[in-house]
């Protein structure tokens, strides 16, 4: 099953961490204990000892703020500052522990006098942000807790909430903790507030994962584990018993039984899964399958369950639906896809004006609530596309059967119905459960031809959908859209998964009808249900956000794209998306294209799950959602449910539960994200394994202390220069300038630069691969 790229224009991909708001916007539904009822304090009741109180008869249960707001009915701004203030005493007194993502939980260790009667706060104390933290018998005179983000095998960050500045630790003061591990960490300040923090891990509150994958060394009736990922600083011993027939070199994945006190010994573990010999094709992909927590298969109960759904279409059921099967109907997917999930039709009405529907699988109609089916998709949150292969969200009878819109087959379908006329302006839409007959399967490349040619099966539909998407983009872009196309690297493989070619995936006119049509659907479900009001307050909806860029970053953007004769104005205020567009447009087709792009996009918030309707900066929507993929994503099956509920006329739904699932979806994409780049890097390594000793233009693409990276121009495989084989001079950084310069000639090579390198070695090991700079190509 080969992904569907509809939505290619949300941007923000890789954007550093940035710290959620502690200014709760407010319940978007009412609690059944909310304002309004019997039972919820008012303003200026609300004391510690009811807080306490909450979270005394909960000991174990984490509160976020929002949460607190709705136990209490409170829906204003005054009484959502009056909680804070008292929030900010409890946890200054340590009475409660403040986690990440503006989450609380009782703190049993407390050692003072509880709180137990209601006490008015300081009003002037409400609201400030807190700056000093909770503290705890232990180690070091102040101790946070926080999540762990390791930089690399010498240290690691903890990401505190109570702290503005993350929270510096060694490896060796870690306890063994990774990446993810809610630990807590005791803090040392330095002399002035700009010092960054530093500390040591205390103690380890959760581990997100105790499996670790690598490589297996062996000696003499024992083995170690040497991890995959750069940044893990210790091995795993595995001790003879717990070898499971794993071979010296073999990747495995093993499973930590004991994490030691001592940060001198290393973990010891019991292997799990055998993958094969390092290096292999399928022992490389399952170990980055392993590394990233992606499954291996469904479990058996899910597959049973997807296989006792009826396959048949019942007259009741066709009864529900409008329907569209005597429409000209047609799919237009990869040539290589077994999962159709969107259609299109098209008719002229007698008034003149056309009727195009956005037919989506409806999924949902299978995978009913609180089944194994259910649990496993939301479990999974998101189809994973690896270079060989698909780990699907659902099982293939759902993915690539009921639910996929085939050709010349009936086909339930969740469907947005536009009236349009031929200035693509929208008079009239609809919105609800349909079946559909899709009359022909177009793969991109027949819809291209279609679309260039002018001939061809429904070449007067599929001309006048292009036209129409034409002008759908012309409006977008008019309205401040972002208008970067990030390069997408695909392979050709043979029967064994080697890599016999490497290509950029074009993204043509067939490409782009199909994405606006995509993007229509998903704007208008967001704003049909924003618009919906239930009393006062907004209706639940799980909305794809995409915040504007950090003015900084804008800033310091600028001032590089200024080193290649680009100049932007890009200060606050100023039209930032037709700057950004601009700049796309004079980099086209120049060898600094893809490092430009890459960076402007790294200056944009990543795009997320939210049930707080905060708009789509790349897009220029105020409301979005995501609709139009509910085979391979969650939160579009979120949106399909959420909205068949509202057409039914029922309450909002809990938006606590969604925003949760809301954050997990966004996580799971995250990861799916990475296990792909990884897949691709394994790929691009054993790709150029075939050009040691061969010679390449490429660009500059970041600059370290220690190296000088570059992307070959012709494939774009990234690797390395190490500054110490640099023969004429001995090279340093210069981080302010993006540039290296030699101590003695005072030679510069700058982020950008064209560069001739030669491949000197392709670790698929450690998927890295080593270049020789040969020379800097003049401008």
């Amino acid at each position: 099953m080969e992904r569907k790229r509809r939505d290619r224009n949300e941007k923000g991909e890789s954007a550093p961490r940035s710290e959620r708001s502690r200014n709760s916007r407010g319940s978007a539904s009412k609690d059944k204990r909310g304002s309004g009822k019997k039972g919820g304090p008012n303003v200026g009741q609300i004391s510690a000892g009811v807080l306490i109180n909450i979270f005394s008869q909960n000991p174990e249960k984490v509160f976020t703020y929002r949460q607190l707001h709705r136990r209490l009915g409170i829906n204003d701004q005054r009484g959502r500052e009056e909680v804070f203030g008292i929030l900010k005493q409890l946890r200054k007194t340590g009475e409660l522990v403040h986690l990440q993502n503006d989450a609380y939980v009782f703190n049993p260790d407390f050692k003072g006098e509880r709180t137990r009667s209601p006490k008015r706060e300081d009003a002037g104390d409400r609201g400030e942000r807190r700056t000093t933290s909770t503290r705890f018998s232990g180690r070091g005179s102040e101790t946070l807790i926080g999540k762990v983000d390791l930089a690399n095998g010498r240290f690691a960050y903890v990401i505190c909430e109570d702290s503005e500045q993350d929270v510096r630790v060694p490896t060796d003061k870690l306890m063994f903790a990774m990446t993810g591990d809610t630990v807590r960490v005791a803090v040392r300040r330095g002399r002035k507030p700009s010092d960054r923090p530093e500390g040591e891990v205390v103690e380890v509150l959760k581990r997100e994962r105790e499996e670790v994958v690598g490589r297996l060394q062996m000696g003499k009736g024992f083995g170690f584990l040497v991890p995959d990922q750069k940044r893990m600083y210790f091995d795993v011993f595995v001790g003879e018993r717990n070898l499971a027939d794993a071979k010296d070199g073999d990747k495995v994945l093993v499973k930590v039984t004991e994490w030691p006190e001592d940060p001198k010994k290393s973990p010891t573990g019991e292997i799990i899964r055998v993958f094969g010999p390092a290096g292999e094709h399928n022992a490389e992909i399952h170990a980055i399958m392993a590394e990233f927590g992606l499954p291996f298969e469904f479990p058996e109960s899910v597959e049973k369950e997807a296989d006792a759904i009826p396959e048949g279409i019942t007259k009741e059921e066709i009864a529900k639906r409008r329907d569209f099967r005597d429409v000209t109907t047609f799919t237009i997917d990869p040539a290589d896809a077994k999962d159709f999930d969107d259609a299109l039709s098209m008719r002229q009405l007698e008034n003149g004006n056309w009727e195009i529907g956005v037919h989506i699988a409806d999924v949902t109609h299978y995978v009913q609530p609180n089944t194994k089916l259910e649990k496993e998709a939301y479990r999974r949150a998101t189809s994973v596309y690896l270079v060989d292969r698909t780990i699907p969200m659902l099982p293939e009878r759902l993915s690539n059967g009921l639910c996929s819109l085939r050709p010349n087959e009936d086909k339930l379908t969740f469907s947005v119905v536009f009236e349009m006329d031929d200035n693509a302006k929208i008079h009239d839409y609809w919105i609800g459960r349909t079946i559909i007959h899709s009359d022909r399967r177009f793969a991109y490349e027949d819809a291209q031809e279609v679309i260039e040619t002018g001939e061809g099966d429904y070449k007067d539909e599929i001309l006048k959908l292009n036209e129409l998407a034409k002008k759908f983009k012309d409006k977008r872009f008019k309205n401040g859209a972002v208008n970067f196309e990030t390069i997408e690297v695909k392979f050709k493989l043979d029967e064994n998964g080697k890599p016999l070619s490497l290509y950029i995936k074009e993204r043509k006119d067939a490409h782009k009808l199909i994405e606006e049509f995509m993007l229509l659907a998903n704007k208008y479900v967001a704003e049909h249900v924003y618009h919906i009001k239930k009393g006062k307050n907004k209706l639940t909806m799980v909305y794809r956000t995409h915040g504007a860029p950090d003015p900084e970053k804008l800033l310091n953007f600028s001032m590089f794209a200024r080193k290649f004769g680009y100049n932007l104005n890009l200060a606050e205020g100023r039209d930032i998306s037709k700057e950004l567009n601009s700049l796309a447009d004079q980099t086209e087709g120049k060898p600094e294209q893809n490092v430009l792009q890459s960076l402007a996009i790294r200056t944009m918030a990543k795009a997320k799950y939210s049930t707080e309707p905060e708009g789509h900066f790349g897009l220029a929507f105020a409301h979005y959602s995501h609709f139009t993929s509910p085979i391979r994503r969650y939160p579009d099956m979120m949106a399909h449910r959420l909205i068949d509920r509202y057409t039914h006329g029922q309450d909002s739904a809990d938006v606590e539960e969604f925003e949760e699932r809301c954050l997990h979806s966004s996580d799971m994409e995250k990861r799916a994200a990475d296990a792909e780049r990884a897949s691709i890097k394994f790929k691009q390594v054993e790709f150029i394994n075939n050009f040691i000793g061969e010679q390449f233009k490429g660009i500059v693409s970041g600059l370290t202390e220690w190296g000088m990276y570059v992307e070959i121009e012709e494939n774009k495989c990234e690797g390395m220069i190490r500054l110490a084989d640099l023969q004429d001079d001995f090279y340093e950084l210069d981080s302010a300038n993006y540039r290296i310069i030699g101590r003695s000639n005072k030679r510069m090579i700058s982020f950008g630069d064209e560069v001739i390198v030669e491949v000197k070695a392709a670790n698929i090991l450690d998927r890295t691969i080593d270049l020789e700079l040969i020379d800097t190509v003049k401008k």
